[in-house]
């Protein structure tokens, strides 16, 4: 699984610390890891300048074989707030997504030999 972290104008992200978080993401996501072929960070700050409660934005878009990318975002205080939110979000999603490709596939009739 490739992982790729962007981030805003707004908010900068060492190379270093972008290592980390994408390994921080394989981490998450290993039970997915047959599945996924690349997952897209994208860091903000929803505000810019200006301070907020929940100005830091986390999306995660996971790139899957035979289906649509699955997208999960969050906002919150910090950065490692929203990417939490982010990383459960996503997980829920892909759970659910690829529970219901295997239950199609079940009850799928086999294919004549």
């Amino acid at each position: 699984m490739q992982v790729q972290v962007n981030h805003d104008n707004h908010l900068i992200i060492a190379q270093d610390t972008s290592d980390r978080l994408g390994r921080e993401v394989e981490t998450s996501l290993s039970k997915y890891a047959q599945q996924i072929s690349r997952i897209e960070m994208h860091l903000g700050d929803v505000n810019g300048t200006k301070h907020g409660d929940s100005d830091k934005r986390c999306m995660l878009e996971a790139r899957l074989d035979h289906l649509h990318p699955i997208t999960a975002t969050h906002q919150a205080p910090s950065v490692q707030l929203a990417i939490d939110g982010a990383l459960k979000k996503l997980d829920h999603a892909l759970s659910h997504a690829i529970g219901k490709l295997r239950a199609h596939k079940r009850g799928a009739p086999e294919e004549p030999s």
